[in-house]
């Protein structure tokens, strides 16, 4: 099996590692080659981390499954799945797709990185639409495995389906956003808490590490294991309704008094800021980065453990 991995950013370099984790032929294509050739040495060092915690068994077999194409169309050419990564632009998806469409096997699914923009608005001209589909990821997507795959009104549930089960035979959690809805499922939940962030600190009820560590000493945890509804459901003596009935009306007090429409201030912005390089220097912010996903490694390994 071969992957097309279009764009090569920090997305891009995720998909092409887990593809090739899974035992799969990626070939990956940038607009800047420079780019597309300094991947090679991220995937390498993500599968070499990958298998130091178990999660990959043969890294330097897998690293050498990937090849740097030199044309969109070398990178697609024989392939059995496609995924764009390009920049969060409706123009620049819609002529890489227009692209894809042309270049791409006939009936192999071409899918899209979209992290917020709805395939309608720049997949309802391509005169193969029905295989062009979003298929949006977690960052990174090798090691947050989940992919919302979202179809526009005129798919297949059988496409649909067969999208989700190529997903998932790499390891992926494919997720099905029924209706489109503009920023998905996942990126809507982390605007309320991001935005409920922001105000927070704007507000000055609470300085931005204390808020990072609300979140990752308390509903992090419990949420790396189980999502808000399970959350509920184990939270009280009879379950979910008996949760509902205890405590809905303080959500719903609690929830009329967010501020998760409020605009982002300046000056709370570079609070932030200012707090966040105190912590992480910006010549460190890489560093940080390859901590972030080794730390991921070690909590999928033991996530696959439980």
């Amino acid at each position: 099996m071969r992957a097309g991995i279009i764009g090569t950013g920090l997305i891009g370099r995720g998909w092409a590692t887990a593809f090739a984790r899974a035992g799969w032929d990626v070939s990956i294509w940038d607009h800047v080659p420079a780019v597309a050739a300094s991947a090679l040495s991220s995937i390498k060092t993500a599968l070499d981390d990958m298998a130091a915690v178990g999660l990959v068994a043969d890294p330097a077999a897998a690293a050498a499954r990937v090849v740097v194409a030199d044309t969109l169309s070398e990178a697609v050419d024989g392939a059995d799945y496609v995924q764009e990564n390009v920049p969060e632009n409706v123009d620049a998806k819609r002529d890489v797709f227009e692209l894809l469409d042309k270049q791409a096997p006939q009936g192999v699914p071409v899918a899209s990185s979209s992290s917020t923009i709805i395939g309608s608005r720049f997949l309802s001209g391509i005169r193969g639409r029905d295989r062009c589909i979003v298929a949006h990821p977690a960052n990174p997507p090798h090691l947050m495995p989940v992919v919302e795959v979202a179809p526009s009104p005129w798919h297949a549930d059988a496409f649909v389906g067969e999208t989700c089960r190529l997903l998932a035979s790499i390891g992926q959690v494919p997720v099905v956003v029924r209706q489109e809805i503009e920023g998905f499922v996942m990126n809507r939940l982390q605007t309320a808490v991001v935005n409920e962030a922001v105000a927070l600190v704007a507000r000055g009820v609470m300085d931005p590490a204390d808020v990072d560590a609300v979140m990752k000493h308390s509903l992090g945890l419990r949420w790396s294991l189980m999502g808000p509804f399970e959350t509920m459901d184990l939270n009280a003596p009879d379950g979910f309704l008996d949760y509902a009935t205890r405590y809905g009306h303080l959500y719903q007090a609690m929830g009329r008094d967010l501020h998760v429409a409020d605009a982002w201030q300046n000056d709370t912005l570079q609070t932030i800021e200012d707090r966040r390089r105190r912590d992480t220097p910006r010549a460190a912010v890489g560093e940080r980065m390859r901590w972030r996903d080794r730390a991921l490694m070690r909590l999928m390994s033991l996530k696959n453990e439980l």
